[in-house]
C-alpha cells in the first residue's frame, strides 16, 4: 500500500457537474429479496434518463455475475461484495453520474461503510419496505422456496437477518402503493438533490 500514488485529474468535480448539468449522487436501494428494489431502480433510472440525467444502474445479480463472481454468500463475502460495490459507486460518482445501486445489503455496518466511502452528502438511502410474507409470496426468483427447503443457506429474511435502516432518507412501501406512485415519490424527493 505504501507504493500507491493515486493521480489527480486536471478536471475538477465542479467542472464535471457543470458539463453534465447535474449533481451526482448514489441512490442506494436496500430491502429484502422480492421487495421491489430492482423494479424501482430500473423505473427510476428510465424516468431520470428521460429527463436528461446521466445515470448508471448497479444491480446485485449483474455485479455478482462479473466483478464479484469470486465471492460466495458467507457473511465475510457479503460484506466484501457491498464494499466493492461502494468503491465502484464512488468511481461512477467521481465521473459525475447519478448511480442507482440495488442490493439487499442487509447490515447497518455495510451500508454505513458505503456511506463513508462515497461521502454522506452523496448517499441517498432508499428503504424498500415490504413485509417478508409479501416478498415470499412474490418469490420472483424462487429463492424463498429454496431457502425454506434448505437448498439455499444463509438467505436474508429466512436464515440470515435483515437489519432495517434506522434513518433511511426515504422509505417506499411497495406492498401499499403501485410502482407509478412509488416512482413519483422518489422523483419528487431525489430530483432536487441531483439538479444542478
Amino acid at each position: 500500500m505504501n507504493n500507491l500514488f493515486p493521480f489527480e485529474s486536471k478536471i475538477t468535480k465542479e467542472e464535471r457537474y457543470r458539463l453534465l448539468q447535474q449533481r451526482p449522487r448514489v441512490i442506494w436501494f436496500t430491502g429484502l429479496s422480492g421487495s421491489g428494489k430492482s423494479t424501482l431502480a430500473i423505473q427510476l433510472e428510465f424516468q431520470l434518463y428521460a429527463k436528461g440525467y446521466k445515470t448508471y444502474l448497479l444491480d446485485g445479480d449483474n455485479v455478482r455475475g462479473g466483478l464479484n463472481n469470486d465471492l460466495d454468500f458467507s457473511d465475510h463475502s457479503r460484506k466484501e461484495n457491498i464494499r466493492r460495490i461502494g468503491e465502484v459507486s464512488k468511481l461512477f460518482l467521481d465521473s459525475g453520474l447519478v448511480v442507482l445501486s440495488a442490493f439487499i445489503s442487509p447490515f447497518h455496518e455495510d451500508r454505513d461503510q458505503v456511506r463513508t466511502i462515497v461521502g454522506k452528502d452523496n448517499f441517498i438511502e432508499v428503504f424498500v419496505d415490504c413485509p417478508l410474507e409479501v416478498c415470499e409470496q412474490r418469490d420472483v426468483k424462487g429463492l424463498y422456496k429454496k431457502a425454506r427447503t434448505g437448498e439455499v443457506k444463509s438467505f436474508t429474511g429466512i436464515s440470515s437477518p435483515y437489519e432495517k435502516p434506522h434513518h433511511a432518507d426515504i422509505t417506499i412501501h411497495t406492498d401499499q402503493q403501485p410502482v407509478t406512485d412509488s416512482i413519483a415519490s422518489l422523483l419528487e424527493f431525489i430530483t432536487p438533490k441531483i439538479s444542478y
